[in-house]
């Protein structure tokens, strides 16, 4: 089984749910018997109550698996993607870099498109660099070597330095 969207692995043992689309040779809901997430987080392998031989398992292939999103756990980066557009996002060392004007879903995780004073950057949606993803305001992350040019984060580097102690806070830019 593979996630979809770039998900990850969410099917656990005991879960109800639908087959689509749906056959005339089996059941439209089965019971998940056994899951076991593969390596990378995003494929596994699952029996289900509906497909106990090769036959009836071969008739899965190019189904999608659906869930009742209470019976989920979804991990802390997961969002809506219209939720995403347009949200302001800030690099705990440069501040205000843009806003999300697209979601790229990758296979082995998201990419935000950002544009703002830098230009365009594409950022991956993993923990290490997006921080924190509150319900509103700026997004807060921590852009990764080789995504901006390096003289931004030296020259803020130097200017941080500079301003220690001046007591000034620059104001996020509003998108849009």
């Amino acid at each position: 089984m593979v996630a979809l969207r770039g998900l990850p692995f969410l099917i656990t043992e005991g879960m109800r749910v639908a087959l689509t689309p749906p056959a005339l040779n089996r059941e439209r809901m089965s019971t998940v018997e056994r899951a076991t997430p593969g390596g990378d987080g995003a494929t596994g392998l699952v029996r289900f109550s509906c497909a106990h031989n090769l036959d009836e398992a071969s008739d899965l292939t190019g189904c999608y698996v659906l869930a009742e999103a209470s019976d989920l756990d979804l991990e802390p980066l997961t969002a809506a993607v219209d939720d995403l557009i347009d949200r302001p996002v800030a690099d705990d060392r440069l501040g205000d870099i843009g806003c999300i004007t697209e979601v790229i879903c990758g296979p082995a995780n998201d990419a935000w498109v950002v544009e703002g004073r830098f230009g365009e950057a594409i950022l991956p949606v993993i923990p290490d660099v997006v921080l924190d993803l509150p319900d509103e305001g700026a997004i807060p992350v921590h852009l990764p070597g080789g995504i901006l040019p390096e003289e931004l984060f030296e020259r803020a580097s130097r200017q941080a330095g500079a301003d220690v102690g001046n007591g000034e806070v620059e104001e996020d830019a509003p998108c849009a």
